[in-house]
């Protein structure tokens, strides 16, 4: 069993502290959780309309278990450069990079798909609503067979290594797939006994991407709100052992203090902050919060790069004492939001989980720099 705990602000696997008496550069590095985000590793679309989209390029099909398998296989390789932990989301991350609506369409268009408006978008509340369906949980709460099939294959792998899953429940543009505040509450009880019952230790929770996002359509999943799902999911209880739990906000914001108070762990996304020296001032400003008490900080999003330069924001994070996590959307890091070439970045589907770009190289490298631990 691999069992991730908090000793202080830092985390230990397995009662011992994580790259042990590491330091790089005369910065601590022991006690950190190199992490990346990988949040579409259990991702399928129940959207019989969008479902083609996503056709791996030799197939002309989508395959959720290849798509499962291919992360799993590549995971030895992520371990063996120091990564300690991944994040991936019950209801996925945007399969198009940074989405828009607009040029969602002209995608759809170009690949010869018909549109129509009372198909795609059937049922969904608002424009802001995502058409493709990825969703572990049904309407009313209750979890999908398949999903936690994958989940659970994703889990374990994981915990063969002695890595660590930062599991979301919810995603913006996904959670109106939930027709209830109360098929909300729901979702959360059933997706943690889930894990608890399953036997994991390797498991973190992240009630939401970044909650204070505006297109969440259930207010439980907002920043005035959310801090009751994260107590919610701290007060269950499977043997005498519970989960712990946080929630993310958007680039570039500290969570609210509400949120501090009960969080096990604080997590920061540096998407949009192109000054690594703001990447420590969020950390400061973190622990200056009011309700902050000693507990890891962590970013688990951060869409910057630079690995060859002196300094960056993975750079600025380890200097702050707060672990980094790479995310690469591929093309969509500069400002695009194209559909996935089976290359580029780790959420564009379908997916290309190897080292397969300069850009991937770069974070692999600086972290098998960092960390000590070679490929």
């Amino acid at each position: 069993m691999t069992l991730i705990s908090i000793c202080g602000d830092a985390w230990r696997i397995n009662g011992r502290a994580t790259y042990a008496g590491r330091k790089y550069r005369g910065w601590d590095v022991e006690g950190l959780l190199m992490n990346s985000r990988m949040t579409n590793a259990v991702f399928d679309d129940e959207n019989p309309v969008t479902r083609g989209l996503w056709a791996y390029p030799d197939t002309g099909e989508w395959d959720a278990d290849r798509n499962t398998d291919e992360f799993i296989a590549m995971l030895p390789l992520y371990r063996s450069c120091g990564l300690l932990a991944v994040t991936v989301n019950l209801q996925g991350g945007s399969p198009t990079g940074y989405y828009r609506e607009a040029m969602f369409r002209e995608n759809m268009a170009d690949r010869g798909i018909e549109e129509d408006d009372d198909v795609v978008w059937a049922g969904l509340p608002s424009p802001a609503s995502q058409p493709w369906h990825n969703s572990t949980f049904s309407p009313d709460g209750a979890l999908k067979a398949a999903f936690l099939d994958r989940t659970e294959r994703l889990i374990a792998g994981c915990e063969k290594l002695g890595m660590v899953v930062i599991l979301g429940y919810f995603y913006f543009g996904q959670d109106e797939r939930l027709e209830d505040e109360r098929a909300v509450c729901r979702a959360v009880d059933d997706a943690t006994r889930w894990i608890l019952e399953s036997g994991y230790g390797n498991v973190l929770i992240e009630i939401n991407n970044e909650a204070n996002i505006r297109r969440y359509e259930h207010e439980i999943l907002q920043p005035h709100r959310v801090a009751e799902l994260i107590e919610r999911a701290q007060s269950i209880e499977v043997d005498g052992r519970r989960l712990l739990v946080g929630t993310s906000y958007g680039g570039g914001r500290v969570p609210d203090d509400d949120v501090a108070r009960v969080s096990d762990y604080m997590m920061l996304h540096g998407n949009g902050v192109t000054e690594p020296a703001r990447i420590a001032g969020m950390v400061a400003d973190t622990r200056a919060l009011p309700s902050y008490t000693e507990k890891p900080i962590l970013f688990t999003e951060d869409d910057h790069f630079d690995f060859d330069k002196p300094e960056n924001n993975f750079l600025s994070a380890l200097s702050a004492y707060a672990s980094w996590g790479y995310f690469d959307p591929g093309d969509a890091a500069g400002g695009k939001s194209e559909f996935g070439d089976y290359r580029d970045g780790y959420q564009n589907v379908p997916v290309n989980w190897g080292v397969t770009t300069p850009r991937k190289r770069g974070f692999f490298n600086l972290l098998s720099e960092i960390t000590g631990e070679s490929p």
